[in-house]
């Protein structure tokens, strides 16, 4: 884990790669669980037997289940020290490049894009890919927006 000693120092490194979290293994349990808290049952989720007899294949992971997991891999990349608080503020993009098989493993990768004065705090934008062990495609690709309160 990367640790900054104030958001100012953060701020300076815009443009460049903050760093990559752990690889993470998304399960069938997570993928049932995510299933359950949010109402998306389709069968490509949750039903590892007609996904392979209809297609061929194992279950995928949500789309909104990998980008639900971004704030905790980004946690693992860095952290900031002196700030009281940081919000998620929203997203400018975020694309679904790839499915992700149930059981694969993942990580984020973050590159601070920008970081601009707002709101009494420091808005940071970041590129973060998702990538996927083994496979060259990333699952997704987005364009992050925080704000870090000193």
């Amino acid at each position: 884990m990367r640790v900054f000693d104030s958001i100012a120092d953060y701020a300076a490194i815009a443009g460049q790669e903050v760093g990559v979290s752990d690889w993470v293994e998304i399960s069938q349990d997570r993928v049932n669980m995510f299933a359950e808290a949010t109402g998306d049952h389709q069968w490509i989720h949750i039903d590892p037997e007609r996904t392979q007899k209809e297609l061929g294949m194992g279950t995928i992971v949500h789309g909104y289940l990998t980008l639900s997991v971004l704030p905790w891999l980004m946690g693992q990349v860095s952290t900031v020290k002196g700030v009281s608080r940081g919000i998620n503020y929203g997203s400018n993009s975020v694309r679904f490049t790839n499915m992700v098989p149930v059981g694969s493993r993942v990580r984020c990768r973050v590159a601070l894009k920008e970081a601009n004065d707002k709101a009494g705090g420091t808005q940071l934008i970041n590129t973060v890919t998702m990538e996927i062990e083994g496979v060259e495609r990333p699952a997704l690709v987005a364009e992050t927006i925080s704000i870090l309160y000193p």
